[in-house]
Parts: C-alpha cells; sequence; structure tokens
C-alpha cells in the first residue's frame, strides 16, 4: 500500500483502514486550506483501489471501519464506488462501516436513487465540511459552493439512510462577520440535523491563501476568548435534538462534546466556566 501525500482523516476514523479513491481535492482552491496543495487532482479506478485491498489481506482483522480519501471521494463515479463497495462486502465482511469525505456538489451529482444504492451496498457515513453557514463567509473563503447546496446535498444523503457529520470552523468569518457565522451555522445545521456536528478551529498554514489577507488588515483572526464568544452564539441559535457535537479536534482551544439539544445549557455553562477562568489551550499545543 503506498499513501500518496499527507493523511488527512477525521478524529471518530483515527482507527479504520484508509484508502484513497481520489487523490488530493477536485476544488482545492478555498483560501484557508492547504491540505491538498501539494497533490494534483486525480480519481483512482476501482481496479486499482480492489487490487490494493487484496493486498492488504493479511491486515484485514485489525479493521473493523475502511475511511476513503481524499478529499472528496464521493466524487467518484458510482459505478465504481459500488464495485468497492461489493468487494469490501463479499471479502472484508467483518467491515461494519465505510465511511467517505464528500463536498456537497458531489453529494448534489448524485441522483437519489444512486446514493440509496450506496448506502445498501454499505457506504454508511458521509463527512461533509460545510465550514460555515454565511453564504458571505463561503464566498470570500473561496469554497466553490452555497450553503443551500450543502444542505441539499446533506438532505439528500439522509433520505437514503446515510449518517451525516457535519464540520464547521470556528473563527472563519474573522472579526467583521463572526455573529453572521455563528448564527447562520446554527441556522443551516438546524436544516441538516445531521447525526454528528463537528466544530474545529481556524488554524492556518503559512502558505495559505488568506494570510495575504491577514497581513493586509482584510481578514482579522480571532482570539481565543473571541472563539469562546462566536462559539457561545452557535450554540445558543441550536436547535437540534440527538445530535452527537464534539469540538475535541486538535486545532480546538477547548474540548467539548454531548448531545445537541439535551445538553447544550450544561455545554454553554462548561463554556462560561473557561470563559471566566480564561482556560483555553495554549497556541504552542494546537495542531492541525
Amino acid at each position: 500500500m503506498v499513501y500518496e501525500g499527507r493523511v488527512f482523516r477525521p478524529p471518530s476514523e483515527g482507527r479504520s483502514l484508509i484508502i484513497q479513491a481520489t487523490i488530493g481535492c477536485s476544488h482545492n482552491r478555498c483560501k484557508f486550506c492547504t491540505m491538498y496543495r501539494e497533490k494534483k487532482f486525480r480519481v483512482r479506478s476501482s481496479g486499482e483501489i480492489i487490487e490494493e485491498l487484496r493486498g492488504l489481506k493479511d491486515y484485514y482483522n485489525h479493521y473493523k471501519r475502511i475511511f476513503l480519501a481524499d478529499g472528496d471521494a464521493m466524487g467518484m463515479e458510482t459505478s465504481e464506488l459500488l464495485k468497492i463497495l461489493a468487494f469490501i462486502e463479499e471479502h472484508i465482511p467483518q467491515i461494519n462501516r465505510v465511511g467517505i469525505y464528500a463536498h456537497g456538489k458531489n453529494l448534489l451529482g448524485k441522483s437519489s436513487g444512486e446514493l440509496k444504492k450506496l448506502r445498501e451496498a454499505g457506504l454508511g457515513i458521509v463527512y461533509l465540511g460545510l465550514e460555515s453557514g454565511s453564504d458571505t463567509v463561503l464566498n470570500e473563503m473561496n469554497k466553490g459552493i452555497s450553503v443551500a447546496e450543502c444542505v441539499e446535498g446533506a438532505l439528500m444523503a439522509k433520505e437514503a439512510g446515510m449518517k451525516i457529520s457535519v464540520m464547521l470552523i470556528s473563527g472563519l468569518g474573522g472579526r467583521k462577520n463572526m455573529r453572521e457565522h455563528a448564527v447562520e451555522s446554527a441556522r443551516a445545521v438546524n436544516r441538516i440535523k445531521p447525526n454528528y456536528l463537528s466544530l474545529l478551529t481556524l488554524m492556518l498554514d503559512d502558505s495559505a491563501e488568506i494570510m495575504e489577507d491577514i497581513e493586509t488588515g482584510k481578514f482579522e483572526l480571532l482570539t481565543p476568548e473571541e472563539i469562546m464568544g462566536e462559539t457561545r452564539m452557535f450554540l445558543q441559535e441550536t436547535n437540534l435534538y440527538k445530535t452527537i457535537f464534539r469540538s475535541n479536534h486538535a486545532s480546538n482551544y477547548l474540548a467539548m462534546e454531548g448531545i445537541l439539544g439535551r445538553d447544550r445549557e450544561k455545554l454553554l455553562r462548561d463554556l462560561e466556566e473557561a470563559m471566566e477562568g480564561e482556560e483555553y489551550k495554549e497556541e504552542f499545543f494546537r495542531g492541525l
């Protein structure tokens, strides 16, 4: 098995067998992201992936889950994904979940029937990088998609029976759009009602395109205190039921977890206590 470039995967897929279905990201133009900049995007064939899986036969018993990377593996043709899923079902029956990263436009590129076939074939969870529920923020970050498109794609996958994990990035709106980012992100996830909701915090590589905006003052980074305030606004606006919430990514200043809405008030209290005591992770210990 040869993995091209750096490995990026959701925290919950840390013990999964990670297979590159695509190399890099088809969009790869977000101003804040450098994850796949060193890779030239291409889609691997199902035959190539299946041969790689065959070569890992001696390791099958070590895994219960498989994660299909890179940035938007849902962009593969449905027929190709179905071949991979069929091989997994037949030859690695102990796998109880296959997960995948998806760009919203790639979800919209599938019909409802295609998504249902993928779910029936074993694709259990979709990780959607919504990043923000504000079109203003998405446009400024060159995300290449609207909030409405992301929401529609997520709802289609949910209707097909897949679990949805939505990722948001605290601080992505900067100081200018802090409130809009918080409030509109809550409104977006209220519409999706995802099974899982992950809150990351903006953390930049020096080569990120947005660094130029920071240097010129066009984009102002939030302080840890402002990040906490933005998180409070976001949580206050959520109206969710049985959504598992996590802010335990290495980039976060404060680790929290709970179920929204059951634990919303407790999460807000924990947040207030951290703000009062200035109990934030030191910058040195944050990571991508």
